[in-house]
């Protein structure tokens, strides 16, 4: 039997049972989701949130990087509903063109490093035996670091822009999550279904990513949604000192870094309140959004 007829064979025994199920499997997910009322409101806040930050041209009259003269730390007026920051910048434009910047380094961050966590964690728990022991081993070499210290430092040496802060927040950021998929990858290969496909030729490959890892996404998913809020919070760190997204670019984080000073904290609460409670909420709302997806995904929760 050629490997094009093993995984026709494969597909016809195994894909069918598996796709008849899946709108039964969805409906008793929605069902699950929707009975965290945390995770359904915080689920509404984020999605206002990526909408502001993707019509940030329309719902802002001034570009975030403009300096107004005579605006430096005035107070919110018609003009500037937040007021100005101390560089005379418009806080309301920055806090939205901000949002695009923090959750963008959140959303590419976590997609680097759940590709690096996904081929190293299904290898390991594929093939096992020597090439799983060296794998969880420069696992644990590099758990053992501090990650906020690696990411200063590695930060600090490529220089602070965007780029290297999503790069660096991804690559000290799988390990975990290689673990996950490890464990469940582990469990799942003994299953029958996979046992089959080999029998009939399946490539390792094609058994892998197409047989055994969407049966690890519902895990994987929840730990991208904390992974997300994480590098909002990382990105938010570096650049409060300076070794993240550099001005004039806006980031919540960057905004936070001009409100160092008592005076600015007890008399001018519109420069550093702002962009304080936009990282507080978008963390608070995704991490209520792993909540409810990770009871959602649980088959021991109950829909009675």
């Amino acid at each position: 039997m050629t490997e094009k007829q093993a995984a026709m064979a494969s597909e016809q025994i195994f894909d069918e049972p598996r796709s008849s199920s899946s709108a039964r499997l969805r409906a008793r997910f929605w069902l699950r989701f929707r009975r965290h009322r945390m995770a359904m409101a915080s689920l509404v806040f984020l999605v206002v949130i990526v909408l502001l930050a993707l019509a940030a041209p329309w719902v802002t009259q001034h570009p975030p990087t403009d300096i107004h003269s005579g605006q430096a730390r005035a107070a919110p007026s018609a003009q500037h509903i937040l007021g100005g920051d101390i560089a005379g910048r418009d806080v309301w434009a920055r806090v939205v063109y901000g949002g695009r910047v923090s959750l963008s380094v959140g959303l590419v961050a976590v997609s680097i490093s759940i590709l690096i966590a996904v081929a190293l964690g299904t290898l390991a728990g594929y093939y096992g035996g020597s090439v799983d022991m060296i794998i969880m081993r420069v696992t644990d070499i590099v758990m053992l670091f501090p990650v906020l210290i690696m990411i200063m430092t590695v930060v600090s040496i490529l220089g602070p822009n965007i780029f290297n802060v999503m790069a660096v927040i991804g690559l000290f950021g799988w390990p975990s999550s290689a673990r996950l998929v490890r464990g469940q990858i582990l469990t799942v290969r003994e299953w029958d279904f996979v046992m089959a496909a080999r029998c009939l030729g399946v490539l390792d490959r094609n058994i892998m990513f197409k047989h055994i890892l969407p049966h690890v996404l519902a895990p994987l998913l929840v730990a991208a949604t904390f992974g997300v809020a994480s590098a909002i919070l990382s990105e938010a760190g570096l650049s409060f000192l300076g070794l993240g997204v550099l001005p004039p670019t806006p980031s919540w984080g960057n905004m936070l870094n001009g409100a160092q000073s008592i005076f600015i904290l007890e008399r001018h609460w519109w420069i550093w309140l702002p962009p304080g409670m936009a990282i507080l909420l978008t963390v608070l709302a995704i991490n209520f959004v792993g909540d409810g997806l990770r009871d959602a995904f649980d088959p021991r929760m109950s829909l009675d």
